[in-house]
């Protein structure tokens, strides 16, 4: 038999968080409703959720502040739910290490394309590949390798979520090679999702805070266009 994959579902609106659950379980997801940011926190060891969708607006401890301290410890996909819509939030969210952004109201179809989507991407963290079928890129003091999601940056190991090691490793793999901010959409978050460019903006931004340009190489803006992964020859 196989087991459910684990929803927590994270807001103070009681009647849109078992609206949400209802969807889920016909989905045949396990679902849990917490209520406010500490109860989410306190939760999250003992239910162990594989994604979690995460109000703003909550009470006491806010969203921000669970995927904070989330992120801290674990790399479980988070899509955040809002109703505030402003661009400033949704790149905060973002930039803060959620996977995706919804605005509330939302269609039902689409949560639940996102959380399919965003679930599908993240079981790519430990494929069964063999050492022939290894997708691994190397270059001096950098090693991207997507068979274990791992990557190595001046020798040192560094922590990312699954879509920056995914672009990262995407360009790299393709040194040199001009990409539009809607082909990386395209390629790394996939076409049922529907976002926005600026997202990729962002997750550029978190990968040059954690890699600098190199001497050999460096990640490129082409203004007007999007990003390459520059090699010096």
């Amino acid at each position: 038999m196989v087991s459910k994959q684990k929803i927590m579902i994270v807001d103070d609106d009681e009647n849109i968080a078992e609206l949400i659950s209802l969807y889920l379980t016909k989905e045949c997801f396990e679902t849990l409703i917490v209520n406010d940011g500490e109860s989410a926190l306190s939760s999250y060891d003992s239910f162990n959720p594989h994604m979690i969708l995460l109000d703003l607006m909550l009470p006491g401890i806010d969203g921000y502040q669970v995927c904070r301290e989330v992120r801290a410890k674990a790399q479980t996909p988070i899509i955040m739910l809002s109703a505030k819509g402003e661009v400033f939030d949704k790149v905060l969210g973002l930039e803060l290490g959620a996977d995706d952004y919804m605005e509330k109201p939302f269609d039902s179809k689409e949560l639940v394309a996102r959380v399919k989507a965003v679930l599908r991407r993240y079981k790519a963290v430990a494929p069964s590949l063999s050492n022939n079928d290894e997708k691994c890129v190397e270059y001096p003091d950098l090693v991207i390798n997507q068979t274990n999601y791992s990557v190595l940056y001046m020798g040192h190991p560094v922590e990312m979520p699954p879509k920056e090691l995914e672009l990262l490793y995407f360009l790299a793999a393709s040194p040199n090679h001009v990409f539009t901010r809607e082909q990386l959409l395209d390629q790394i978050w996939g076409y049922e999702y529907i976002g926005d460019t600026r997202t990729v903006d962002v997750h550029i931004k978190r990968l040059r805070e954690k890699i600098n340009d190199h001497s050999a190489w460096k990640i490129s803006t082409i203004w007007g266009i999007g990003y390459k992964f520059e090699v010096r020859r």
